[in-house]
């Protein structure tokens, strides 16, 4: 009971508190930080949610801070350089990373690519392409006011964005959860020659976890482009390793051991509150970095240690 709700009761705790002490708790009860802070993390939970997939698999995927932010680019450039439709834009945007998805799923599961060295790859070729397309510039001009005021209006007093990415967290945990495909990638991430065996096409659903990935990671670019109110050469390409711990974290508390939607939400939650109240109380800027990163090796420590033998993501 503990182990499984450990995190859970943590980020209670430090949600109280930061609320009581006296050095943040005034801000940090402030409607307008809480706003802030769940504003904040919506593109991050996105980011995290398209990891799930390649995860459940059993690999990891390095590539989803690249293809959201290919994805931010693709829309911003589509209604900003050649007028399209906002909806147009996004479809392109979508079906931008869709087809890395499917690159990558033909690379590692058709062709048994080392998945760390294809995803990275990928990775490093997108943030290349971004640039040399941008030439380091915002793209900021003829971004539909619909798709701005997603990331930055309220409904009820919930950040409309937060509620987007409610709603792909609630279609992802109905694809991994509730799904044959859900099951089967989980079966294939714990062991793919016994799945294999009992008849599950291996091959075709290690290749549909990448396509999902990037149609997840794509969707969270176009989030990021709401948010932001513009397209950068650097947009998405911090958002790997949050999305990261927040995954890792996810596999030690709800469902141990495996990575879930739920768990994810609260290790992303985890994770902002702890930055969001330690930066509040004094600390230095560089503490969002190191806390991050610490987060993430405790993380993937616990998870390895709580893992089944042959569960091992690839990566």
């Amino acid at each position: 009971m503990v182990e499984r709700y450990g995190l859970l009761l943590m980020l209670v705790l430090m949600v109280v508190v930061f609320a009581v002490l006296p050095e943040s708790g005034a801000a940090f009860r402030s409607s307008a930080n809480v706003q802030a802070l769940l504003a904040n993390q919506a593109v991050g939970l996105a980011v995290a949610l398209a990891l799930l997939f390649p995860m459940a698999a059993g690999y990891l995927d390095f590539s989803v801070g690249a293809v959201s932010a290919t994805a931010c680019v693709v829309a911003a450039a589509g209604m900003s350089r050649f007028g399209l439709p906002m909806p147009v834009a996004i479809a392109l945007a979508l079906a931008a990373g869709v087809l890395i998805g499917v690159v990558l799923g033909v690379l590692v599961a058709r062709f048994a690519m080392n998945p760390f060295i294809a995803t990275l790859g990928m990775a490093t070729l997108l943030g290349g392409a971004i640039f040399a397309y941008t030439d380091g510039m915002q793209i900021t001009e003829g971004i539909s006011a619909g798709l701005t005021d997603l990331g930055s209006l309220t409904w009820l007093g919930v950040p409309r964005i937060v509620l987007a990415a409610a709603g792909m967290g609630a279609v992802v945990w109905f694809v991994i959860g509730q799904t044959p495909l859900g099951r089967h990638l989980f079966a294939v991430g714990s062991n793919a020659n016994a799945a294999r065996l009992v008849g599950v096409n291996v091959t075709r659903v290690q290749f549909l976890s990448f396509v999902l990935s990037g149609l997840v990671a794509a969707a969270a670019g176009v989030l990021l482009l709401a948010r932001q109110g513009a397209a950068t050469s650097d947009s998405g390409m911090s958002l790997l390793f949050p999305a990261l711990t927040a995954v890792f974290l996810s596999t030690i508390v709800i469902e141990m051991g495996r990575p879930s939607v739920l768990g994810t939400v609260i290790g992303v939650l985890f994770v902002a509150v702890s930055v969001s109240g330690l930066t509040l109380v004094g600390a230095p800027s560089w503490v969002s970095q190191v806390f991050n990163g610490a987060a993430l090796l405790v993380a993937v420590g616990m998870a390895s240690i709580g893992r089944p033998r042959g569960r091992a993501a690839r990566g």
